[in-house]
């Protein structure tokens, strides 16, 4: 199917251009001269709305509230997989890391359960419309889980690792108990006590997690397997990971982790809720001014997805940015990030992921037609 793109404003390289017709199939992108008859199958009149390279979320997780809406309430995973596909083609995301933690944890971010979405997303690859990549976030107090994320790896079965550690935060609402407790045990099917005895175990075994994560870091690295450091709280921790090849710094919790990380030049991650939210949920670092000091190169979608596109008109009248300098942030910059050059940018012979955007709403601009590897996966129909 050969799929001619006219009328738009086509966003190539750092100009928005109007005098361009795109011809998209499964074996790239073609720049054709308005003038010029073309053969295609079909053709879509973008009708002076956006055309845009398609964006590339290296960091979603909200697939597991399609999985576990309620506490004790689980759905299919494929069913909640297919539905997550749903919701990032209409709002423009053609390629997407699911986030799937995999901690020391047992239920829902459990060994089994991420096995099983890795497996799901695997055996529905033909039928999901965006292009489906995994990251894995391990928490790397898992020490027992060293050898399967190994295997992972091997086995090319990862996308981009992530090292988390959230055991300091989890020991907080360990012993602050009551409510904060609670929802790790919904999380993980255990009741209180049970939580507490197999936390103090974790958290005892501190001494090897060093080891551990130098292990697996030299693994990804030997595979060409981007990896990210998860909420740095100090440039001594970025340093470290960089010494190991872990070049991607994952929402650093402060400005000067983030300055830091620019020095090293390492790709700086934040969230888009952050911006739409007008600050992050836990009093760290704005991603809004940090989009405006230059000190953001990746937006992700972390926990709601249609937070990318809302968060790059935001940032546009906040901050006075033009669409050519905020597009990057969801599109080309997190693809150099990942090592995916075939996209991020409306080229010739570049994959054919490419979005239309009706603005003329710039507080809810609208996905009208999603592209992904050159097929039309989704239009909208407003009737």
């Amino acid at each position: 199917m050969r799929n001619l793109i006219t009328n738009g404003r086509v966003l190539i390289g750092d100009k928005l251009v109007t005098d361009t017709q795109l011809l998209l199939d499964t074996s790239g992108i073609y720049l054709i001269n308005p003038n010029e008859a073309v053969e295609c199958d079909q053709v879509i009149d973008a009708a002076g709305q956006l055309v845009l390279p398609g964006m590339i979320d290296l960091h979603g997780d909200a697939f597991e509230r399609q999985m576990l809406p309620r506490p004790g309430v689980h759905f299919p995973t494929d069913m909640a997989l297919l539905e997550t596909d749903r919701q990032m083609l209409t709002n423009g995301i053609t390629t997407a890391f699911h986030g799937i933690t995999y901690s020391w944890e047992p239920g829902l971010r459990g060994r089994d359960s991420a096995l099983e979405v890795i497996e799901h997303i695997e055996s529905l690859n033909d039928r999901l419309g965006c292009d489906t990549k995994i990251h894995l976030r391990w928490e790397t107090f898992n020490l027992n889980g060293v050898e399967t994320v190994a295997g992972l790896l091997n086995n090319n079965r990862i996308h981009l690792l992530a090292f988390n550690d959230h055991i300091n935060d989890i020991r907080e609402d360990v012993e602050a108990d009551g409510h904060a407790l609670s929802k790790y045990c919904h999380r993980s099917g255990l009741n209180c006590d049970e939580f507490k005895a197999l936390f103090d175990e974790t958290f005892a075994r501190g001494k090897e997690v060093p080891q551990a994560i130098t292990k697996l870091a030299a693994l990804a690295s030997s595979k060409d397997i981007p990896c990210a450091s998860h909420d740095d709280n100090s440039t001594a921790t970025r340093h470290w990971f960089n010494e190991m090849g872990v070049h991607l710094s994952e929402f650093p919790v402060n400005k000067e982790v983030a300055k830091y990380s620019r020095e090293l030049n390492n790709p700086i991650i934040l969230g888009a809720p952050n911006v739409v939210r007008g600050g992050s949920h836990c009093n760290r670092l704005c991603a809004s001014t940090a989009v405006s000091e230059e000190l953001c190169d990746v937006l992700t979608s972390d926990y709601f997805y249609p937070s990318m596109l809302l968060a790059v008109f935001l940032l546009m009248q906040k901050h006075e940015l033009s669409l050519e300098k905020v597009w990057p942030l969801v599109s080309i910059n997190p693809a150099i990030a990942a090592g995916l050059y075939d996209r991020g940018q409306i080229a010739e012979g570049l994959r054919g992921d490419i979005i239309i955007i009706d603005d003329s709403h710039t507080d809810s601009p609208e996905v009208t037609a999603s592209f992904v590897g050159g097929k039309l996966v989704y239009q909208l129909n407003r009737h």
